[in-house]
C-alpha cells in the first residue's frame, strides 16, 4: 500500500514540476519578447512600438450617472472610452519623432493635407482590445501602424526633398602633362558586398525616429533618406529597431551577411542621428554594391 502511494505522489510530483517548467517558459518568452522590442512610452496614454512597427492608445469611459442600470450602460461606456481612446491616438501621434529635428506636429501644423490624412487615419485605427470593468468604466485599446499609409504621408515629405540628379559638373581644360613612367601597383583587396547593416547605438542615449540618419565623424550622410528607395522607406520604414544586438544581426531585414557597426555618440536634438568612425564609413562605401541593401532599407539600430 505504501509503495502505491509513493508511485502516485510521485507522479503528481513530476506532473506538477512538468507543467511549471512549461509556464516558466512562457513567461520567459514574454519576457524575451519585451526585452527585445524597443517600445516608447508615452505616459498612460499609450505607446509607440518601434520594432513591431505601430502606435497604440488606450481610452477609458464611463457610462452617464442617469443610465446606470439600464441596458443603455455598456454601449455608451464603450462609446466614451472609444471617443477617448481616438483623443489619445491623435495626440500620440503628433509626437512621433521624425527625424532629429522634427515631430508629426511640425508638419501637422504646416499642412492642412498632412493634417486631415492623419486625422483620417486615426479615425481608422483597429480595436485590439476592449475590458469591462467592475465599476462599469470600459477600457479600450487602438492600434495603427507607422508604416503604410502614414509613412506615406509623413516621409513624403522627407523623401521629396532628395535631388533627383546630380549638378551639372563644368568642363575643364587641362594642359597636356607628360606620364609618368611607374611601377605598376599591386591589386587592392576587393571590397566586401553586405547584405545589410546593423548600428549598434547602446550607451549613447540614441533615440528612435521615422527617419533616422547615420553620419561619419565629418558629418557626411552615410545612410538615411538619401539612400533608400521610396516604397521600400513607406512600406517597412527606413530602419528597424531592436534592443538585443544578436536579434538584430539575425534579423530577416538585414538577410545573412550584415555589417556591424558601433555608434560613437547622437547628433541633433532629437537625438535619432548617428555618428560612426570614417574608418566604418569608409569600409561601407568600398563597394559600391552596398548601395543596395541601403536602397532596400537593410538597416536595424540597436537602442538600449
Amino acid at each position: 500500500m505504501k509503495s502505491k502511494f509513493t508511485v502516485v505522489v510521485g507522479i503528481m510530483m513530476g506532473v506538477f514540476f512538468l507543467l511549471a517548467g512549461i509556464g516558466f517558459c512562457d513567461d520567459e518568452k514574454v519576457s524575451m519578447s519585451e526585452w527585445t522590442e524597443i517600445v516608447q512610452k508615452m505616459g498612460d496614454k499609450g505607446s509607440i512600438n518601434w520594432s513591431a512597427g505601430y502606435i497604440e492608445a488606450i481610452g477609458i469611459g464611463a457610462p452617464p450617472q442617469k443610465l446606470i442600470g439600464t441596458p443603455q450602460v455598456r454601449p455608451m461606456a464603450l462609446r466614451a472610452a472609444k471617443m477617448d481612446a481616438y483623443r489619445n491616438l491623435l495626440e500620440i501621434t503628433k509626437g512621433v519623432q521624425i527625424n532629429s529635428e522634427t515631430l508629426v506636429k511640425d508638419f501637422v501644423v504646416e499642412s492642412d493635407i498632412i493634417r486631415s490624412q492623419i486625422e483620417g487615419l486615426v479615425k481608422g485605427a483597429q480595436v485590439v482590445n476592449q475590458d469591462y470593468l467592475s465599476d462599469g468604466t470600459v477600457e479600450v485599446t487602438l492600434r495603427m501602424p507607422i508604416y503604410g499609409d502614414f509613412s506615406k504621408a509623413i516621409l513624403s515629405r522627407i523623401l521629396e526633398r532628395k535631388p533627383d540628379t546630380a549638378p551639372p559638373v563644368t568642363p575643364s581644360v587641362t594642359p597636356l602633362t607628360v606620364p609618368k613612367v611607374t611601377a605598376p601597383e599591386a591589386p587592392s583587396p576587393a571590397a566586401v558586398v553586405y547584405t545589410g547593416m546593423v548600428v549598434d547605438a547602446r550607451g549613447i542615449q540614441a533615440r528612435p525616429a521615422m527617419s533616422p540618419k547615420v553620419v561619419d565623424e565629418d558629418g557626411k550622410e552615410v545612410y538615411g533618406s538619401m539612400q533608400v528607395d521610396r516604397e521600400y522607406a513607406v512600406q517597412q520604414g527606413i530602419s528597424g529597431y531592436a534592443r538585443d544586438l544578436t536579434a538584430a544581426q539575425s534579423n530577416p531585414r538585414v538577410t545573412n551577411n550584415p555589417v556591424t557597426v558601433k555608434g560613437l555618440k547622437t547628433d541633433g536634438p532629437g537625438r535619432s542621428d548617428i555618428i560612426i568612425s570614417n574608418a566604418d564609413a569608409a569600409n561601407i562605401r568600398a563597394a559600391a554594391d552596398n548601395l543596395s541593401f541601403m536602397k532596400k532599407c537593410r538597416v536595424m539600430i540597436v537602442l538600449d
